[in-house]
């Protein structure tokens, strides 16, 4: 893809998912530009084993931007980091096309593998702020993973991850994260589960009274 073309492209895909921005220019000072463009000239480098010179690129960029893109990961078209700062993407990191990241993101290992030891994520996937992927498997496309969720297992397509450790909230969505970047309006599994055994208590409580009910008739009537 031409320099220009991929700039174009760039410009598009961040005006769609920053109502923030108001002209073209502002792509410009964006750090997710900055990282992501200059990710690209050090992943060319990386392939070609000039490791020094993609790894000096990508270091510079990390104290420039706050995005840490080891040069070694294989990242696709439409990848749009909003705001930023503390982002970090492993050697071994895949990320498929229009995946969206917030700040305080990692994709990393557990410190426990080799070779492929970072996260796939598929297409279409949100990352909300602060979420940490650790180890070598899918999170498979359209997927949402919550704020400050640490997924350390699969996701499945089409899936709404939350909590510490994360786990699967929701299946099958229709909507795709892309299009609607919401990042608050996600299950909550504590406020359910503290709701089923509120109502599961309840319950419990008219059976007991229910109980007490007959037994006090009982002894009325053992008592005549």
């Amino acid at each position: 893809m031409g320099l220009f073309k991929w700039i174009h492209e760039e410009i598009k895909m961040i005006r769609d998912r920053d109502p923030a921005i108001k002209s073209n220019w502002e792509v410009f000072l964006y750090p997710s530009f900055k990282a992501v463009m200059r990710y690209r000239v050090a992943h060319f480098l990386y392939i070609r084993k000039h490791y020094f010179l993609a790894r000096w690129i990508s270091q510079k960029t990390a104290r420039k931007t706050g995005i840490e893109i080891h040069p070694g990961a294989t990242i696709g078209k439409g990848l749009f980091i909003d705001h930023g700062h503390g982002v970090v993407i492993g050697e071994t990191a895949e990320i498929g096309n229009n995946v969206t990241m917030y700040q305080g993101v990692t994709l990393g290992g557990t410190g426990k593998e080799h070779g492929k030891r970072h996260p796939t994520i598929e297409d279409n996937v949100m990352i909300s702020a602060g979420a940490k992927i650790l180890g070598s498997f899918r999170v498979g496309a359209n997927s949402k993973i919550g704020a400050g969720s640490v997924v350390l297992t699969e996701v499945p397509p089409n899936s709404t991850v939350v909590g510490v450790p994360g786990r699967v909230v929701k299946r099958d969505n229709e909507k795709i994260p892309t299009d609607e970047l919401d990042q608050v309006h996600f299950p909550d599994p504590v406020s359910n589960d503290i709701e089923n055994l509120r109502i599961e208590n309840q319950s419990l409580e008219k059976l007991l009274t229910k109980l007490l009910n007959e037994l006090e008739q009982c002894q009325r009537n053992h008592g005549k």
